[in-house]
């Protein structure tokens, strides 16, 4: 059994990146950091850190130890807070994380499903794809809300699609002239927004192009807020992609318009991921469960 006061030395030490550094953080001695390093290694039978005149580096199992304490290190806050939460008749916490579309079209209504039961604490963070499988792995997160099915998830990472959602052609009512549907190469010409982060949805926009044989738009503002894309499009005459249940509401009340796009056979794809193996707790299960019974 691994002393769980060693890891957060071994962590710090991983975060500081030096024993002294990692002595000033936790207010220690630097000899007292030195000897829990030593007592860690010793209890594993192996190396954490190369040492160099550079300073340390982790060794490949002390990568795979650092990831661990990092989860280590969330269990116990999540724990103590946990207890205070529980104490005032309140679940949670849980932390989810996802790319703002795919948030906008599953979280809420999952939320308004937990919501019938009690009371909960729930946080809810915008993150690109990449940085969400490390929150996963982190521990800092237990679901990732992402676009699907673009390429496999990692070994280590299961994955599921819950909903498919045709993209449109979002224009406001300076666009007014523009028919009931459109062709990527009828617009083509036109101001657009288009997301500037790599990830899935970057990488379905391209395929919509590619698939319509229409080269990207070279007048584009590059913009990852679906909040001020959508505020871009609703005001001026540039227009932008997006999947028809993110702009619903917009729809519904006369600001934007959805085209469909003929021609692209494309549909997004939206669901959840979660790190393998590890045991959702109690409100990121009912969680999971709201979220798939769309």
């Amino acid at each position: 059994m691994i002393d769980p006061r060693l890891m957060r030395t071994f962590l710090a030490v991983c975060v500081e990146g030096s024993i002294s550094g990692a002595a000033r953080s936790l207010n220690i001695s630097q000899p007292s950091v030195s000897v829990a390093i030593a007592q860690l290694e010793r209890s594993l039978k192996t190396r954490l850190f190369a040492r160099a005149r550079q300073g340390i580096t982790l060794t490949e199992a002390g990568e795979a130890l650092r990831r661990r304490a990092e989860m280590m290190e969330v269990l116990l806050v999540d724990a103590q807070r946990a207890v205070a939460l529980a104490e005032a008749g309140i679940r949670g916490p849980l932390r989810i994380g996802g790319t703002p579309g795919a948030l906008v079209s599953l979280v809420p209504a999952a939320i308004i499903r937990m919501e019938r039961s009690d009371h909960m604490a729930l946080t809810v963070i915008e993150r690109a794809d990449a940085q969400l499988i490390d929150l996963l792995r982190r521990g800092e997160i237990e679901v990732a809300v992402v676009t699907t099915g673009i390429e496999a998830p990692p070994p280590d990472i299961n994955e599921w699609s819950i909903a498919r959602d045709p993209f449109s052609l979002i224009v406001g009512r300076l666009n007014d002239g523009l028919g009931q549907s459109v062709s990527l190469a009828e617009v083509a010409d036109l101001g657009w927004v288009l997301p500037q982060a790599a990830g899935a949805f970057h990488r379905q926009i391209e395929a919509l192009f590619l698939a319509s044989e229409t080269p990207v738009p070279a007048d584009v503002i590059r913009c990852d807020s679906l909040l001020t894309s959508k505020a871009i499009v609703q005001q001026g005459r540039r227009v932008t992609v997006l999947p028809r249940g993110v702009v619903e509401p917009e729809v519904q009340s006369g600001l934007l318009r959805a085209l469909p796009i003929v021609g692209v056979p494309i549909t997004r794809s939206i669901g959840i991921r979660t790190l393998r193996g590890r045991q959702l707790s109690r409100l990121g299960q009912d969680f999971f469960d709201a979220i798939t019974d769309e």
